[in-house]
């Protein structure tokens, strides 16, 4: 009997060679143990790989995206970015127990409105305490310097007139560990970066080297299943040109169609598999002959 393990990808690669070159490993998976164990052995590895990489891809993905917020914030438009690094101590009446000052976006169509008027929004806004501080395509950020007693008013009547006030504490102590913070990111990002690295290729070489087991336990079985007992079949590995895979099938079906008259090509299996969790095995196509497809171009969108 006759048993063909197609596998796709052109060209030579590490996992086409460990294929072709497959041996049953004796110690991780002793032949002395039933079907049954060796099973629950390759599905509890293949389930802690799995759960260790939802922890570290857990773990690195909050890390790069507590960064990329952090990050977003030092760019885009002045009405939503972080001030913190375009603002400085001068622009600021710190300590006072009656003056605050305070920041404001205005429009770039509006700002010799703001020029010409910021002082008439309320009362008790100090005079020319207004000064441009930076600008982008479509904003410019002013400050401005005004009693406490009318920040509310001022505020209210500043949205009226389409100039936003954006809500800033000027605190050296804290605008340094926010960019501590980002810098301490950047430092542990790619400190965990090498080593998930490192991690996930030799942990791919475990899960691959135990996807193979699997198709060789499948094998055995479905052909002990299929063709019954002494066992006496024979695997052989094909690697057809996608386009002539079509005209393969039809080759072997004609070949070894009479060891299943049911089977007129390919068929929805109605066989129930059961999974390893990770693998994403399900039903199979099924063909009068045993068969299995390994895909070993993980670049490729085929599925294994």
């Amino acid at each position: 009997m006759v048993i063909y393990v197609f596998f796709s990808g052109d060209m030579p690669t590490d996992l086409s060679i460990y294929l072709i070159r497959f041996q049953w490993d004796m110690a991780k998976y002793p032949i002395k143990q039933s079907l049954r164990n060796i099973a629950d052995i390759i599905s509890k590895q293949i389930g802690q790989i799995d759960g260790d990489l939802k922890t570290k891809a857990t773990a690195y993905n909050n890390l790069k995206g507590n960064l990329q917020n952090l990050e977003k914030k030092q760019t885009g438009s002045l009405l939503t970015r972080n001030l913190a690094d375009l603002v400085k101590k001068d622009h600021f009446i710190l300590d006072s127990e009656y003056l605050t000052t305070l920041l404001v976006i205005v429009p770039k169509i509006h700002c010799q409105e703001w020029i010409a008027n910021y002082e008439k929004i309320t009362d008790m806004i100090v005079p020319r305490s207004s000064t441009l501080i930076t600008q982008d395509n479509d904003y410019c950020l002013y400050n401005v310097t005004l009693f406490k007693k009318v920040v509310e008013e001022f505020k209210l009547h500043a949205r009226e007139k389409k100039f936003i006030v954006r809500d800033f504490v000027y605190n050296e102590e804290e605008l340094t560990a926010g960019k501590n913070e980002i810098t301490k990111l950047i430092t542990d990002k790619k400190k965990q970066f090498g080593p998930l690295v490192r991690w996930l290729k030799v942990n791919f070489s475990e899960a691959f080297c135990a996807l193979i087991h699997v198709k060789a336990l499948r094998v055995f079985v479905e052909s002990v299943l299929r063709y019954g007992l002494p066992v006496n079949f024979q695997a052989i590995l094909i690697q057809p040109h996608k386009k002539s895979i079509k005209r393969l099938r039809e080759c072997l079906n004609q070949l070894y169609g009479h060891l299943d008259g049911s089977s007129a090509g390919a068929q929805a299996s109605g066989i129930d598999n059961v999974d390893i969790p990770g693998l994403g095995m399900g039903h199979a196509e099924y063909y009068p002959y045993v068969s299995y497809k390994i895909n070993v171009d993980m670049i490729d969108s085929g599925k294994m």
